[in-house]
């Protein structure tokens, strides 16, 4: 017989496989642990991304998990979001904080200015009651702290990969989301 403990935990599993299956209905399309601290979102496509293929299935989701894992994540600790729909327009506002929402990261990291314009138009509200101008408008390496969460945009994640000093501009701006303490 099944304890409490593991009721609670099977009815919360059962609650986010729908919430997750009622986003993909809606043509969000996401990908790896949704219990996970970190959520990566894009919104500049591969063309095979386009084409249907796995979200960051090339090299920029390879040094995205290599950097994470340095970081001291681990492997199942981050989930993928695409910012736009299956023509490449943006999400809907309220579709993308449903997403966020359903996923509850503890970091979302905006690889990309489609997919931080996105979550701007999202979080609008919020981001506009921020003491710091410069914090709201989240600028390309600046982590800013929004309805419990740290958001973070890196500017051009995949673009950088082809240059070693940007390479280097984007670590240092993944290095500012370390791993957060585990609740006790």
């Amino acid at each position: 017989m099944a304890s409490e403990r593991e009721r609670r935990r099977q009815a919360y599993v059962e609650k986010t496989r729908s919430e997750v299956a009622s986003l993909v209905e809606c043509g969000v399309r996401m990908g790896g642990n949704a219990f996970s601290p970190v959520l990566l979102a894009k919104g500049e496509l591969t063309p095979e991304e386009a084409a249907g293929a796995k979200p960051f299935s090339g090299p920029d989701g390879a040094a995205l998990k290599a950097s994470l894992k340095a970081l001291g994540y681990a492997p199942e600790d981050w989930e993928t979001l695409v910012a736009v729909d299956a023509a490449g327009a943006p999400l809907a506002p309220d579709l993308m904080r449903l997403a966020v929402a359903t996923l509850d990261p503890a970091t979302l990291i905006c690889c990309d200015e489609t997919a931080t314009q996105v979550v701007r138009d999202a979080y609008a509200e919020e981001l506009s009651g921020l003491e710091d101008l410069n914090e709201a408008l989240l600028p390309a390496g600046m982590v800013a702290y929004v309805c419990g969460m740290r958001f973070l945009n890196l500017g051009g994640f995949a673009a950088a990969l082809g240059d070693p000093r940007q390479k280097q501009v984007m670590w240092a701006r993944l290095k500012q989301v370390p791993p957060l303490a585990e609740p006790y």
